[in-house]
């Protein structure tokens, strides 16, 4: 393939994975958005490896350079936005877990004396 092919086929994909990362989903639809997210990531990166190998360098004259730019950068930012979902989902339910097990076990946490007694005193 030619540097214009692989271009433009970087575009195309980059362009699929920044549509695609508009909207984060909710509940049973998220395993389906994150394999998707997956692979059109590594469809991408298969294509900008063979760029790399073939000695590709940005040059921002050129419109569809500029643009590859563009979409990477907003590539990234709604990753990092959806990855910020993601952590905040598996913390609230990391903080339900524990709660249901002092729920169950209110008293797992409280150490008892067992009725010793102990004289601070010397």
């Amino acid at each position: 393939m030619s540097f214009m092919e692989n271009i433009q086929q970087l575009l195309q994909i980059s362009a699929k994975l920044y549509q695609h990362l508009a909207v984060f989903p909710e509940g049973e639809q998220r395993d389906a958005y994150i394999e998707k997210t997956n692979n059109l990531l590594d469809e991408r990166g298969i294509i900008i490896g063979k760029m790399q190998y073939d000695g590709f360098q940005v040059d921002m004259r050129q419109k569809s350079h500029a643009m590859l730019v563009e979409l990477d950068k907003g590539i990234r930012e709604r990753l990092n936005s959806t990855l910020k979902v993601i952590k905040n989902d598996l913390k609230d339910l990391q903080y339900s877990k524990k709660n249901e097990q002092q729920y169950m076990n209110p008293y797992a946490n409280v150490q008892v004396m067992d009725g010793r007694y102990y004289d601070k005193k010397k």
